[in-house]
């Protein structure tokens, strides 16, 4: 019999990368869109857990967006994100599913650790402020799978922590994308137009480490059938970092923009580096395998292939 499982967040880039992976057949899942299930209302979660009763849970939905975004709703960020998670994870114990896979963020943790970032971070410093709402929720959602699991050893919930993503199926609408689609969406936008010149956030020298979706979904596929091995919290990212500038302009490059940047010094840019640990995943037996180059060529086609679809 095939496993069953319950992943929330399928309509988002995590969840469509995963439902896209070559080795989903093998797997029943069930993935709710958020016209179906309502996250936000415990009752309604906890009624399709019981009626479908999955063999594991991924948790891999939530309310994500940029530097902008975090800044300009820390409330809905918070909330919602520790609302989504709480429901979750608690209607998963209430009817004895004994396997859970959640999602947690590098914005976990400290802005001033020391990188690369251990595992045995979190909750060592001060949150990057720029988005403490959404860190704080997704550390309430780690800790909540891990006093669970502590409480009952009989239920395995887990915390996987991804570096930064991006991917087919992001968000590039500028107000609520991420650094790398934002980046997509200026250079193309700039190309397109004519323009001679592309304004950068900051000086451009904050070191980001960024990792396709594609190997994400890879690592949930690996941790659903190797589940009673995977560590209790895992980071999973690629080991290395590059500047803000550094992806501009390789992603210059990948697209053939030409122009200059420019900085605005004006604007936020966040924790100056962040960086995770990839020792934990390496003894595991996992590592990313999609190149930067190949990975930014992948998510243009999908944001170039996306825009025809918007303008036809």
């Amino acid at each position: 019999m095939r496993m069953r499982i319950f992943l929330t967040g399928g309509s988002g880039m995590v969840g469509r990368n995963f439902l896209e992976h070559s080795a989903i057949s093998g797997f029943d899942v069930l993935a709710p869109h958020r016209n179906e299930l309502n996250l936000l209302d415990f009752q309604a979660v906890t009624a399709y857990v019981r009626a479908h009763n999955p063999d594991i849970v991924i948790h891999a939905a939530g309310r994500v967006g940029g530097i902008e975004a975090n800044m300009r709703e820390p409330v809905r960020f918070l909330m919602e994100n520790m609302d989504m998670g709480r429901n979750v994870v608690l209607a998963a114990r209430s009817i004895g599913v004994k396997k859970l896979l959640n999602l947690g963020s590098s914005c976990m943790y400290p802005r001033n650790a020391p990188n690369p970032l251990h595992e045995d971070m979190v909750l060592s410093g001060e949150l990057e402020p720029t988005n403490e709402g959404y860190a704080l929720a997704k550390v309430v959602v780690a800790r909540l799978c891990e006093y669970i699991s502590r409480e009952n050893p009989e239920y395995k919930y887990k915390t996987l922590i991804p570096c930064n993503l991006y991917g087919r199926y992001d968000n590039f609408e500028p107000s609520r994308s991420h650094l790398m689609p934002a980046i997509i969406h200026k250079i193309q936008e700039a190309k397109s137009s004519g323009s001679s010149e592309v304004t950068i956030w900051g000086n451009g020298i904050a070191r980001r480490e960024f990792m396709y979706a594609g190997d994400l979904a890879d690592c949930l596929i690996e941790s659903v059938r190797r589940f009673d091995s995977l560590p209790n919290v895992m980071n999973v990212g690629v080991g290395e970092d590059a500047s803000v500038d550094d992806y501009y302009k390789t992603t210059a490059e990948v697209i053939g923009y030409g122009g200059k940047f420019t900085h605005d010094l004006t604007k936020p840019v966040g924790m100056m580096r962040k960086l995770v640990s990839t020792q934990r995943a390496q003894e595991w037996g996992w590592r990313a395998t999609t190149s930067l180059r190949e990975g930014i060529r992948k998510a243009y086609d999908f944001y170039v292939q996306a825009s025809k679809l918007r303008v036809v």
